[in-house]
């Protein structure tokens, strides 16, 4: 499933073609991916003007001149591409640019979504405004209040949208390991000056994945073709019996229905 930092590649790939660009062909392959389309989305984009593009958590955002905000999230299979040389079965919306420059959203599994929020009323969008701060901007003082009184376990903690938004299981098992965390631990016991670790491995574990490309797992790649690389570093993730930097044996358990991979040696 593509994360915060193929996301974040996905909006710099696109951003090169889009920015200051006029969208004049829109074409929605199919009605719906998760959920339908906006009814209206064509109409809205037709002849509108790329003003910049953003992030949020795992959502990217394409702002246009008309106060309006298209809003994708990638889902577990999704990507864009640009200028296939023919369009696939799963390229289900098409985007053209007065450049000549064509772009697919292709999403096999179609479990991503587009909607069309306007500019203005993004914070107050409801997935948007359910969401907690960026891992890229928290403070450890910040992350302490939102753990402050939690038993759960804190590396469903992190998971938790509403505490810190665009984190996934990859890099939050990696962070972990960084920050010599235990996957277990109860949220609300973690101290702040470990925490004052834990930040700082989020946030470089996250650039280091965006200068990488992402972690290229299952069908993501970025938007020109080209493939993440991060997957080559990981430490523990996925490597379930085989050793640790630090010389112990990395184990998997699992936790809230998904894997968590870590080292016992390492991780307190």
């Amino acid at each position: 499933m593509p994360e915060l930092p193929e996301v974040e590649t996905t909006v710099r790939g696109l951003e090169h073609v889009l920015k200051g660009r006029r969208i004049v062909r829109v074409e929605a392959r199919r009605a719906d991916l998760r959920r339908s389309f906006p009814v209206d989305l064509g109409q809205r984009l037709t002849g509108a003007k790329v003003t910049g593009l953003g992030r949020r958590a795992k959502y990217g955002l394409i702002h246009t001149d008309r106060d309006d905000t298209m809003v994708f999230h990638l889902g577990m299979s999704g990507s864009w591409w640009i200028n296939h040389t023919k369009l696939e079965k799963h390229d289900h919306l098409l985007l053209e640019t007065e450049e000549g420059s064509r772009l697919a959203l292709n999403d096999p599994r179609r479990f991503g979504s587009v909607d069309l929020v306007s500019t203005d009323d993004l914070a107050e969008w409801p997935p948007f405004k359910a969401l907690g701060p960026e891992p890229l901007d928290i403070t450890p003082q910040e992350l302490k209040r939102r753990l402050a009184g939690r038993s759960a376990p804190i590396k469903l903690l992190l998971l938790d949208q509403r505490i810190i938004a665009g984190l996934g299981n990859i890099y939050v098992c990696e962070a972990l390991r960084r920050a010599g965390i235990h996957p277990t631990r109860a949220g609300g016991s973690v101290s702040l000056e470990r925490l004052k670790r834990l930040v700082p491995a989020i946030q470089d574990v996250l650039a280091e994945a965006i200068a990488a490309g992402g972690s290229t797992l299952r069908d993501f790649a970025s938007p020109d073709g080209e493939l993440g690389y991060f997957s080559k570093s990981f430490a523990v993730y996925d490597r379930e019996d085989r050793a640790c930097p630090c010389g112990g044996k990395v184990k998997r358990i699992v936790q809230g229905g998904r894997s968590t991979f870590y080292c016992p040696r390492c991780q307190r």
